[in-house]
This record gives C-alpha cells, sequence and structure tokens, in this order.
C-alpha cells in the first residue's frame, strides 16, 4: 500500500470544527474585501474627471505658432474639453470632496442604525441585501459615462444611496467572525483577517486602474458585479454562528437514541435546537463550538444552560456607550479613520500632482500604501496579543506616523524611490491602530465582562465605534478637498493634527493598562466601569 502523502495527512488532522471556521474565516474575508473592492474606484477617476491637459493645449498652440496662425479661444481652453463635466472646472477638488463627503456622511449616519438592525435581523439576509443594492449603485455610477450624464447630483444621490446600504457590511462580518473565534488570539486572527480592507482597495485600484483611461465607466461597472456576484455567495453559504449547525446535525441522530429535535428563532435567526430524551423531558443547551466530528453525541449533562429570552435582548445604544472603553476608542478612531481614509480618497490624485504620473500609474502605486497597511495590521494585532495592552499598541503607532506623514510630504518630491518606501512605512503605521481598533478591540468590547455573556451586543458595539470613525471620514476627504486649493502641505497638517489628537484620547486607558500590574493578552480590554 502507498504512503499517504503528507498534505492529505495533514488536512485529516483537521476537525468538522476547524473547517468550518476556516470556511468562515475566508468567506468573510472575501465578502468584505468585495466592500472595499466597489469604493475605491471612485479615488482612481478623479485624476480622468478632472484631467491635466495644460501638454495637449500647449502642443496645439505650438503647432499652429508655427503655421502662423493665432491661436483660437478653443484651443486656449482645451483644458477644459477633455475633463468630465461638471468637474471641468477651477472648483473641481471642491466638486469631488463633495462626492467623498455625501458617500462617506450617509456612511456615517447609516451605521449607527445599521449595527442595531442588524442585531435584530439575519445577519445572512441582511448582509446579502446589503450587498445587491451595493453592486446596484456602483455600477449607476459607472452607467454616468455610458450615458453621458453630467449632473452633478446624479452622482451626488448615487454616492448617498450606496453609502447608506454599504453599511449592512461592516457589522455583519466582524459579528459573524466574532461568534466563530474566542478571545484567545484574537488580535492575530484579525489583524490577518483585516488585512482584507487593503487587499480590496489593491483590487479595487488595479481593476478601476486598467479601464480608467479608456472607459472610466468600467472602472465601476465591474467592481459593481463583483460585489452583487459575492452577495448570493453570501446567502448560499455564509453560516453565521456555530449553533446554526445544531439542527443540521441533531436530525442525523440514530432512532434507537429516540432523539428528536426541535428548533425555534433565536439572536439574529440562530437555531436555538431542544432535545427531546427518554423521560420525555425538554432539556436545552448552547455550547460556543458544537459541532459534531465523527459522530453525533448528545451531552448528558447541559454544558452552559440558556439564559432566558429577556437576558438576551439587544442592547441599547446606550447601554453600548457605557461599556467601558467604548467612547475613547470610539473618539481615537474618529481621527485615525480621517487620516486613512483621506489617502484612500485622494493619495492617487496626489500622487499624479506630485510626481506627475498618469492615472493608471498614480493609481497602481497607491497601492503600496495599502500593502504597508496589511503588514502593519497585523503587527499591532500580533503585539497587542503578546502584551496584552490594545490601547498603548495603539497608541504607540500613532505616536510614531505623525512624523513620518510629514516625512513623506518632503519626500515624495525627490523621486519614485524614496516615494516607494514612505509609502509603505505610511500604510503600516496609520492602518495598523485603524485595524486593531475596528477588529479587536470592537470585538473585545462587544463581548466585555459587564455584558454578562450577552454577545447580542457585537453588532451594535462594532457599529458605533465604526460610525463614530466614519464621521471622521467624512471630515477628511472634505476637509483635504479644501486646504488642497491652498497647496498639499496644508492637508498634510491636517493629517498629523489629526494622529496627535487620536493619541490624546487614548491616554486614559494607556494609563490604565500601563499600571496594571498584570497582563492578560486573550483579554486586553478588561477596564473598570467608569
Amino acid at each position: 500500500m502507498a504512503p499517504v502523502p503528507p498534505g492529505i495527512r495533514l488536512l485529516v488532522t483537521f476537525n468538522r470544527e476547524q473547517w468550518y471556521r476556516a470556511f468562515t474565516f475566508m468567506l468573510t474575508f472575501l465578502l468584505y474585501t468585495s466592500f472595499h473592492l466597489s469604493r475605491k474606484p471612485i479615488s482612481i477617476v478623479k485624476s480622468e474627471l478632472h484631467k491635466n491637459c495644460s501638454s495637449a493645449s500647449e502642443l496645439a498652440t505650438v503647432a499652429l505658432g508655427s503655421s502662423g496662425q493665432e491661436p483660437s479661444a478653443s484651443s486656449i481652453h482645451a483644458d477644459t474639453d477633455c475633463s468630465w463635466k461638471p468637474f471641468d472646472k477651477s472648483n473641481y477638488k471642491q466638486l469631488l470632496g463633495a462626492m467623498d463627503y455625501s458617500f462617506l456622511c450617509a456612511y456615517a449616519i447609516g451605521m449607527y442604525l445599521s449595527g442595531i438592525i442588524g442585531e435584530r435581523l439575519p445577519i445572512r439576509l441582511y448582509l446579502t441585501v446589503g450587498m445587491l443594492t451595493s453592486g446596484l449603485f456602483t455600477c449607476l455610477f459607472g452607467l454616468g459615462y455610458v450615458y453621458n450624464i453630467h449632473s452633478l447630483w446624479f452622482y451626488i444621490f448615487v454616492q448617498v444611496a450606496n453609502g447608506l446600504v454599504q453599511t449592512t457590511g461592516w457589522p455583519s462580518v466582524v459579528t459573524c467572525i466574532g461568534n466563530w473565534f474566542g478571545k484567545g488570539r484574537r488580535g492575530l486572527i484579525m489583524g490577518l483577517w483585516n488585512s482584507h480592507t487593503s487587499v480590496g482597495n489593491i483590487l479595487g485600484s488595479l481593476i478601476a486602474g486598467y479601464w480608467v483611461s479608456s472607459n472610466w465607466g468600467l472602472s465601476f461597472i465591474v467592481p459593481g458585479l463583483i460585489i452583487g456576484a459575492m452577495g448570493i455567495i453570501c446567502f448560499l453559504f455564509l453560516i453565521e454562528h456555530p449553533n446554526d449547525l445544531k439542527g443540521i446535525y441533531a436530525q442525523k441522530l440514530s432512532p434507537g437514541n429516540r432523539v428528536s429535535a426541535k428548533s425555534w428563532n433565536g439572536a439574529n435567526g440562530h437555531s436555538k435546537v431542544y432535545l427531546q430524551f427518554k423521560d420525555n423531558k425538554n432539556q436545552s443547551y448552547d455550547t460556543e463550538l458544537l459541532l459534531p466530528r465523527n459522530a453525533v453525541c448528545v451531552p448528558l449533562q447541559p454544558v452552559e444552560v440558556v439564559k432566558s429570552e429577556s437576558e438576551l435582548s439587544a442592547i441599547s445604544f446606550m447601554g453600548a456607550l457605557r461599556i467601558p472603553g467604548v467612547v475613547e476608542f470610539s473618539l481615537c478612531l474618529l481621527f485615525a479613520k480621517l487620516v486613512s481614509y483621506t489617502f484612500l480618497f485622494w493619495l492617487p490624485l496626489y500622487i499624479t500632482k506630485a510626481a506627475h504620473l498618469n492615472a493608471k500609474k498614480a493609481g497602481d502605486l497607491s497601492t503600496l500604501f495599502d500593502v504597508g497597511g496589511i503588514v502593519g495590521g497585523i503587527l499591532a494585532g500580533v503585539i497587542s496579543d503578546k502584551m496584552g495592552k490594545r490601547a498603548t499598541t495603539c497608541a504607540v503607532m500613532l505616536l510614531l506616523a505623525a512624523p513620518t506623514l510629514y516625512g513623506f510630504s518632503m519626500i515624495s518630491q525627490f523621486g519614485l524611490g524614496p516615494t516607494i518606501g514612505m509609502l509603505l512605512v505610511c500604510g503600516g503605521l496609520v492602518n495598523g491602530p485603524y485595524a486593531l481598533i475596528t477588529t479587536a478591540v470592537s470585538a473585545d468590547l462587544g463581548t466585555h465582562k459587564s455584558l454578562k455573556g450577552n454577545a447580542r451586543a457585537l453588532s451594535t458595539v462594532t457599529a458605533i465605534i465604526d460610525g463614530t470613525g466614519s464621521v471622521g471620514a467624512a471630515v477628511g476627504p472634505l476637509l483635504a478637498g479644501l486646504l488642497s486649493a491652498g497647496g498639499w502641505d496644508q492637508v498634510f497638517y491636517m493629517l498629523m493634527t489629526a494622529d496627535f489628537l487620536a493619541l490624546l484620547l487614548l491616554l486614559r486607558l494607556v494609563t490604565k493598562e500601563l499600571s496594571s500590574s498584570k497582563s492578560h493578552p486573550a483579554s486586553a480590554i478588561e477596564l473598570k466601569e467608569h
């Protein structure tokens, strides 16, 4: 008999529980990758909506001058003819900033409602509807090119609608991944998982950049179709909670055991299974990861008694705010996300102007910021797990980020090589705290010990933290559009100020962590009540 290949031996060492965990990890990773993939095209297309056509007009003027003809008014204003109306005027930066603001403001407002709604609806259906409608509005923006639409209000309406429906994504996937993974090594797991943000930005830049110069409408239509297709996959395959699999496997019990399964809809549509035993008494149980391996086994003693329905009621908005650490991390994320989203929406245009590159090359170069963000998010998770100090990890990275941003504004004028290096470093230091707060910190606070085991707060807490951060994400690109008219230096001063403010908001939590005599990597946010 031939020996079993080592790869197969490795695969069979994983039990069914681990396979479902890995599947959920990858599926939610791909789902939120498609969300960011569909957000990125607008930053790539900006330089195409308002082109720098001075070189073209100069060539036309030289050609006419050599032929002895006076340049006409149309040739003098050729720089406006090659731009997409209404972004062909001198106030194009303000108009582009208004489009960013409309999306992000709608996203910030909708996020507060999204978490509360998500706690009360099946996550799989809620996320599916959000992804399908997001794909629709993303495609609709691209159809503006196909049907030659030049109304600013059309594009603002699409951005507002898309911002609202995209709020279904983050609370849903964080709740799902939090249901499947416990607190041990959560920083590492979520640091790896949160790289979907940067992967989506990179793929969105590459896809949008491929068509930006020839047909920028496809830069939106293709990502819109991708997120719509992922929405269908979500509907078919997403498993919200390990308990959802109980009913499937309880039905496979042999008839000799005389065990019948009855189910009812619990929180977020999760199935709570009641097993009928021989003594004709109903017993209920709920385990964190009740997944059969080689055979289905019914425990004689319940592992954990299901709490009463009143105890499992969804947490209120004010109740979530009273969880220790929620307010501080929410306000910190406001400024951290302000910096991150300013780069997301304005970095390609800045590279186009500073390095004098075309839209495609600037879009490709901007992906290095996201590559650095992947490394920064993973490092932040690993370090915070090792130290057991989430706030301190974020504070150190924010402290280093501010001078790095100033260095980037200076070095980016000295060639491509230094720009590449600084983009990687800036990406890691800017996105590291942002990634840690929106994933591991949100999951820690959503399952805080003060909740006494009520995990239904996770979606609401996640929405509050990310919704507050989204206020900064809305303000940052808008301020960048206004300040860039006076020079890009003012934009970088604004970003450095935001980093310092984010650092100041964490000082109380940092002091508590450093003064603590014990370090608990598995539960880094164990703070006393206010």
